[in-house]
């Protein structure tokens, strides 16, 4: 009997070891979850790092490839194409690749473009390698979002807010770290433009033979690249150890899930959204890139007072996202995009019927910056609550988001050119909140109206099972 009791008793004493392991085990894969959210969330710090560090060292740049300024500007459209391929590639990588091993590899690539820039010493080669470095870039842009949704799911919204909080973060503390690296230079920059001489113009065969490589002559520009490199480089050695640890697709369980209640509009919700990303990153762009302009030239103000209100838009465009992440716990996505908009589209309007007042500027940039925050971030965890984002769908709408940061500033430039007396820039952030405000209520319509059938028929269906049994009654 005692025997019999022991055996029968087995099972009773191993069963709280089982539960025991599985609650280690629960355990475990929620810390793994975070540490793999501040993984991504540093990637993005450094991608900030990466794209913003190029305009306080552009100068730089130039005169160690001795060329001007102007003749420069192609690095720009090199970044920006390479970009655009990225973001593709990545798309289309993302669904066949593993996650980390795919970022851990295009931050590698970023790093040694970082460690290679400032030994460049021609122009081409430093707009091929700003072009490769934008096509990494893109990559990581793409498969960072991708990645959350994956890990999170629907959960996923202060994370999202987080990640590009972290990329605003980066993009603000570059200008400073630039700023500490090439202080010494600064005085050097007044007449860096009058010193280059276009390479048809020096004619010796010296120019033509020099090396394609070699060191800077500010070693100042190497620390600062080479800085922003290694902190890349560990955080690609993080995403590799993750490659090890596990498998980024271990929650695809959930797409079965999420493909029965896909919308079914659900390629005219990613083309409406492309669009809405395409004006709203537009509008974004141009005014941060042209209200210092504005602001001297339309508005009278001083240098000092333009400069001081550029840095109000993005101090507050920074500060809301990083406040976006707490808002993000008890308000839905879609509630943050409408009153986004309702912010974006009332001091757009405070702006052009106030812009030559300055203490109107100063009042309407602030909660224009601050209401353009949160709108990206927020549209992606809305779309993922009715569809599946997969690597293809975040690419293409991270590349509409790329077409209207190059096209519409570029647009705006040339007619401002053409109408210097209109306030343009101001009238193009007022089409794009109208154009937003519109497009977002059409977005939920297509969204939730095939939710409703599918309710209503399981309504249906619910009701004929239930009159068997009232017959019966």
């Amino acid at each position: 009997m005692e025997l019999e009791f022991q055996e029968a008793g087995a099972p009773a004493r191993n069963e709280p070891k089982t539960v025991g392991a599985s609650g280690r085990s629960c355990r475990a894969a929620s810390v793994l979850r975070w540490f793999t959210t501040v993984i991504v969330f540093a990637a993005f710090l450094g991608l900030g790092l990466g794209v913003a560090i190029l305009g306080p060292t552009f100068q730089d740049l130039a005169r160690n490839v001795n060329r001007n300024i102007s003749s420069l500007s192609f690095i720009f459209v090199g970044r920006a194409s390479g970009y655009l391929c990225g973001s593709l590639i990545g798309g289309v990588l993302f669904d066949c690749m593993n996650d980390f091993l795919l970022l851990g590899m295009s931050m590698l690539a970023t790093a040694v473009g970082f460690y290679l820039i400032p030994f460049c010493k021609r122009a081409v080669l430093l707009i091929v390698m700003m072009s490769v470095l934008g096509a990494s870039i893109g990559i990581l842009d793409t498969g960072g979002n991708v990645l959350i949704l994956d890990i999170w799911g629907d959960k996923g919204a202060p994370h999202m807010q987080s990640l590009h909080f972290g990329f605003a973060l980066g993009a603000f503390l570059a200008p400073l770290l630039a700023k500490l690296a090439l202080g010494t230079t600064v005085s050097a920059e007044n007449h860096t433009e009058p010193d280059f001489q276009p390479p048809a113009t020096n004619g010796s065969s010296e120019a033509d033979s020099a090396s394609l490589f070699g060191l800077p002559d500010d070693m100042n520009l190497l620390w600062a690249y080479a800085f922003i490199g290694t902190y890349i480089f560990i955080v690609s050695v993080f995403l590799f150890a993750l490659f090890f640890k596990k498998s980024s697709r271990q929650e695809k369980s959930k797409a079965s899930y999420q493909e029965s209640r896909r919308a079914e509009y659900h390629k005219s919700l990613l083309c409406l959204l492309f669009l809405f990303f395409f004006f709203y990153v537009g509008a974004e762009i141009t005014y941060g890139s042209y209200v210092f302009s504005f602001a001297t030239t339309y508005a009278g103000m001083e240098e000092r007072e333009a400069a001081g209100l550029n840095s109000i838009f993005w101090g507050t465009f920074a500060a809301c996202r990083g406040l976006a992440i707490f808002f993000a716990t008890c308000l839905q996505p879609g509630t943050m995009i409408v009153l986004s908009n309702i912010g974006s589209l009332a001091s757009s309007l405070f702006l052009v019927l106030f812009n030559k007042s300055p203490l109107c500027l100063w009042i309407a940039t602030s909660l224009y910056g601050a209401s353009m925050a949160a709108t990206f971030p927020s549209g992606i965890s809305w779309i993922e609550q009715y569809m599946t984002i997969s690597g293809k769908s975040a690419a293409f709408l991270v590349v509409g988001a790329a077409l209207g940061e190059m096209a519409i500033p570029a647009i705006i430039g040339i007619v401002e050119g053409q109408y210097p007396d209109l306030p343009i820039i101001l009238y193009t952030c007022l089409g794009s909140a109208i154009f937003t405000a519109i497009i977002f209520p059409v977005l939920y319509k297509l969204a939730t109206l095939p939710l409703n059938r599918q309710q209503k028929a399981i309504r249906k269906s619910e009701d004929k099972k239930a009159m068997p049994s009232s017959s019966r009654l």
